[in-house]
Order: structure tokens, then C-alpha cells, then sequence
């Protein structure tokens, strides 16, 4: 029985103030820029446009950037952090 994978995209996300609130770029992945009013949804909306951008990419056949991408088992434990405002 072959074992099911998912393949997890690696970014790079900065942060910064802006008018509205703040944005959030993926420096990586060109046109990666998102909005939102509090930092968590600045991160959420540009994940959401890295996910279209590579989507798209892999529909045109276009390659993503070298070493964003990894394969690994369904099943293994993921952490990460990310700053919330308090």
C-alpha cells in the first residue's frame, strides 16, 4: 500500500504597517502581497494568493521557485509560529 503525501510549500512572509492596517509579502513568489486589518489576517489573505499564484502556475506548467516545495507524509505533525497581536 502506497503511503499518501502532501506536498507543503515553504514561505517567507514579512510584515509590515501600513494606512489600512498591515501587509504581508512573500518575497519568494512574485505578486505575493496581501491586506488585512490585524497581522493574522494579512498572513491568512497571502497565503490564500501564494496558494492561486502556484496553483496557476502548475496549470500552465510554469515551475515554482527552487526549494519552497516538500513532500512529506500525510500523517507527520507540523508546527510553526507566527506573531499575534495582543
Amino acid at each position: 500500500m502506497k503511503k499518501r503525501t502532501i506536498k507543503l510549500a515553504h514561505l517567507v512572509l514579512t510584515i509590515e504597517r501600513n494606512d489600512s492596517g498591515f501587509l504581508a509579502r512573500c518575497p519568494t513568489i512574485e505578486g505575493a502581497f496581501a491586506e488585512g486589518d490585524t497581522v493574522g489576517e494579512a498572513i491568512f489573505n497571502c497565503v490564500d494568493v501564494v496558494r492561486m499564484i502556484l496553483d496557476y502556475r502548475k496549470e500552465r506548467g510554469e515551475t515554482v521557485p527552487e526549494g519552497i516545495l516538500e513532500e512529506m507524509p500525510a500523517n507527520r505533525e507540523i508546527s510553526f509560529s507566527i506573531p499575534i497581536e495582543v
